[in-house]
């Protein structure tokens, strides 16, 4: 028996139903926030510090963020914080502090996790045989890969691994 399409991908289907599965699962399970980083701009002449401004939440499974509604890889992941003068010995410290204050000045309580930077993944795409993002389909079954350098893993796997530690983190992980 041949299983349903959606969109006209038959991997489509399979790749939905695991996301819907896990949304399912993490139903109860905390969110964390997404921003969008919003450059510095003049109104009215006046400079405005850049910001990052809420655009939604997802959960928070690794190299992947689940929104109610789609994909997204994971990108920068900083704790909004008041921004204050610091010696930085590295120029990538700078700009994450930079981003951690226009986090605060865009809204974010001091502390909270905000993700910036995140990418939508292309389901379709990879239903088709295309990678997005770290979403590939290996010898026709969809996979993630977990790191940059790292292998793939089969992506039902991974979810169902990532879904276990977010319900249920080990002792001190939180």
């Amino acid at each position: 028996m041949n299983p349903p399409h959606t969109g006209g991908y038959p991997g489509r289907v399979e790749i939905a139903e695991m996301l819907d599965a896990a949304r399912r699962r993490l139903a109860d399970a905390p969110r964390e926030r997404l921003g969008e980083y919003v450059p510095v701009r003049r109104i009215l002449g006046i400079p405005r510090a850049a910001r990052v401004v809420p655009v939604g939440e997802a959960w928070h499974l690794g190299v992947l963020l689940l929104a109610a509604d789609a994909l997204l890889a994971t990108g920068d992941i900083v704790r909004a914080r008041e921004e204050v003068r610091r010696g930085f010995t590295a120029q990538s410290q700078r700009e994450r502090a930079a981003l951690a204050g226009a986090a605060r000045r865009g809204g974010f309580a001091e502390g909270e996790t905000v993700h910036v930077g995140w990418t939508p993944i292309d389901v379709d795409a990879v239903a088709q045989g295309a990678a997005s993002g770290p979403l590939a389909l290996v010898d026709g079954v969809p996979s993630v890969r977990w790191s940059r350098t790292g292998g793939f893993t089969p992506l039902r796997g991974y979810l169902d691994e990532h879904v276990a530690l977010l319900r249920d983190p080990p002792a001190g992980a939180t």
